[in-house]
């Protein structure tokens, strides 16, 4: 058993450029879901520490040093810290791996570089982001400034607790923001982790707080915390739509990135092996609990024996095991609640019709653990349960199109509109096909793959913002028009 006195952790909130006990006292406890046990007991934000922390950031926003600081100067501290995340990524990724559970492998080869990169592009972009001159004026100078938004309030997910948070962090920081963080309380550790890192970094206090706590409570307080001037928010879809009525009341910046059931279409002239070893990945990268899984696979009648041939093939030799095994490839579920989600989808799929071709049942390592098998379903109908909700863990859901048409008109029956990809030789059509489908998001011949200039967000209700690239640094910013009398 891993503790956060053997990690050498910290816990309480971190406010003001210190880590201080909650107001009430309260702590909950955040779980390793591979072995059932408790890791930390966390400090639990309520919303005076709330105030306390809007209060801080205000300050370091209108007064403070990060008010004054050159765009340069503080991209030299985000790249900095960039480089102090590379030299740790294996013990961020560790301890990410204990709490959510994520194969090791993902978490400090993959997910810790990404938040790294991420960190860096922004902070070599602190200075970028330019206003406009407009044609020129006899008796006027016309243009505009980019200025930070304020105070932003980040509420972030439990699927990729560092690398999602570092979306929101990097952008606004970059611009001069001052950010007060929520982690998910099942996966809270990195956050905090991170916010030692920052002050190292040289970040001045007050830029950057952390709270965990209750996103019921705490996430509701932020959207409608009237000091709050923009929240980002990523997570589920009625969730979102909560935040965006709480919001409402202060006419606050609202970015949300939500759900998805993303279409991978595999057309008859894809080349199968590399389409077959992208579906895998598409859906058991990060346990499926990934807002752009791609977890309804569309294949083209005319292929569909031989490509789910493949497919079921890699399935099954997917094992769940032992997160911290650096040759584990499906680790552990990120709760006990969410493995029994998972479960419920399967039997209505199999109640519905659909035929369960891999997988489909609760796993343990080491008799223990909120596993579950790389499951796969064939025969699925459009209007099947399975293929309409999110389940966000390792279910894939395999439908038939005829043609062109009908693989867009299939991909496009969601309300959901966050990712898609489609497999194909004839890069015509592949491109008709991707200007067809609604989403945020269309890889062609590839699936999951990401940069951080690339914007990454939602059509329909997988949301509206963008995270990344200059979009982001215009999320995180707003436009002042600036008259200049000549005359």
């Amino acid at each position: 058993m891993s503790t956060t006195t053997e990690l050498n952790l910290k816990t309480d909130l971190f406010i003001d450029g210190a880590f201080v006990p909650s107001s009430s006292g309260r702590r909950f406890s955040t779980v390793n879901p591979a072995t059932g046990e408790t890791l930390a007991e966390v400090s639990e934000a309520a919303p005076e520490d709330l105030d306390r922390a809007v209060a801080a950031a205000r300050r370091a926003f209108e007064t403070g040093p990060w008010a004054s600081m050159k765009p340069r100067q503080r991209g030299r501290i985000l790249t900095r810290a960039a480089d102090l995340l590379v030299s740790r990524a294996d013990a961020f990724g560790r301890i990410e791996t204990l709490d959510n559970g994520k194969p090791i492998f993902e978490a400090a080869k993959i997910d810790m570089p990404a938040a790294a990169e991420c960190l860096a592009y922004f902070g070599e972009s602190a200075d970028k982001l330019t206003g406009d001159t407009f044609p020129p004026r006899t008796d006027a100078l016309l243009m505009t400034l980019r200025e930070p938004v304020g105070v932003v309030g980040a509420i972030t997910p439990w699927n990729f607790p560092l690398l999602q948070a570092m979306w929101k962090i990097a952008p606004a920081l970059a611009l001069g923001n001052t950010v007060v963080l929520k982690p998910a309380s099942a996966t809270p550790l990195t956050a905090l982790l991170f916010a030692e890192l920052l002050a190292e970094a040289g970040l001045p206090p007050g830029a950057f707080q952390v709270l965990p706590g209750p996103g019921s409570v705490l996430g509701h307080s932020m959207a409608e915390h009237p000091g709050i001037d923009k929240i980002s928010f990523t997570g589920e879809t009625q969730t979102g739509k909560s935040i965006l009525r709480a919001a409402a009341g202060t006419l606050k910046r609202v970015s949300l990135e939500l759900g998805g059931k993303s279409p991978n279409v595999v057309f008859a002239d894809a080349d199968l092996d590399a389409a077959a070893k992208g579906a895998i990945n598409a859906i058991f990268y990060g346990k499926g609990e990934l807002c752009s899984a791609g977890s309804r696979l569309l294949v083209e009648e005319s292929v569909h024996d031989a490509l789910m041939e493949r497919v079921v093939d890699r399935a099954r030799k997917m094992s769940p095991g032992d997160p911290l095994d650096h040759k584990t490839r499906l680790g552990s579920l990120v709760s006990e609640k969410q493995r029994d989600v998972v479960a419920r989808y399967v039997e209505r799929g199999e109640k519905e019709g659909a035929r369960l071709v891999a997988g489909g049942r609760r796993a343990a390592v080491n008799g223990r653990g909120a596993f579950f098998e790389a499951t796969v379903f064939d025969g699925v109908a459009p209007d099947m349960t399975i293929a309409r909700e999110e389940i966000f863990g390792p279910v894939l859901a395999t439908l038939t199109f005829r043609d062109e048409a009908d693989a867009v008109a299939v991909g496009n029956a969601t309300i959901y509109g966050l990712a898609a990809a489609v497999w194909s030789r004839d890069i015509k059509k592949a491109l008709r096909a991707a200007k067809a489908l609604k989403a945020g998001t269309v890889w062609i011949n590839a699936y999951n793959l990401y940069d951080p200039g690339l914007p990454f967000g939602g059509y329909k209700e997988s949301g509206f913002g963008r995270e990344r690239g200059r979009y982001a640094l215009e999320e995180y910013s707003q436009v002042k028009s600036v008259w200049v009398d000549l005359t």
